[in-house]
């Protein structure tokens, strides 16, 4: 088991991936910009005292809302559409479940879905993959989804 996260290998992969507008890399941090968001908005993995944490956050208010507003007209939960995202991308959900949302507005004034990213395995693999488990769930609620022209 890798329990050293590589920045430098995750912003490889992260940035190969093409999911991102841009990625700004730090010492305990790794942000990435929404693609197709006119609004802030950003996947970040930080460390915590516990671990890693994944985040989606925006200062903004509106971008925030129309998610909650798609999950509260959906069928799904949040937790069962990131599950749907990290099935695709081959996490192992029978071994290593789903840690619970956490929803909140943030000291810094940032609307913010977060969860604590499974320990167990190679660190870097799991970052990466939760960061773009995160970016699979979000680009299809609210305005995280981008404008949509009606023809």
């Amino acid at each position: 088991m890798t329990t050293d996260l590589r920045f430098d290998a995750l912003a490889d992969r992260l940035t190969a991936s093409g999911k991102f507008a841009s990625l700004d890399a730090g010492d305990d941090s790794i942000r990435c910009r929404a693609r197709d968001v006119e609004s802030e908005a950003f996947y970040v993995l930080t460390r915590s005292d516990a671990g890693l944490i994944v985040r989606f956050e925006t200062p903004d208010r509106w971008l925030s809302e129309s998610v909650e507003a798609d999950l509260y007209h959906s069928s799904d939960s949040l937790e069962e559409l990131l599950e749907e995202s990290l099935d695709e991308l081959e996490w192992p959900i029978d071994e290593i479940p789903v840690t619970t949302f956490r929803h909140f507005r943030s000291d810094d004034l940032l609307y913010t879905f977060e969860n604590d990213v499974p320990a167990g395995g190679d660190v870097t693999e799991a970052a990466a993959t939760w960061l773009l488990a995160y970016e699979a769930t979000f680009r299809e609620l609210g305005d995280v989804a981008g404008e949509t022209e009606d023809a």
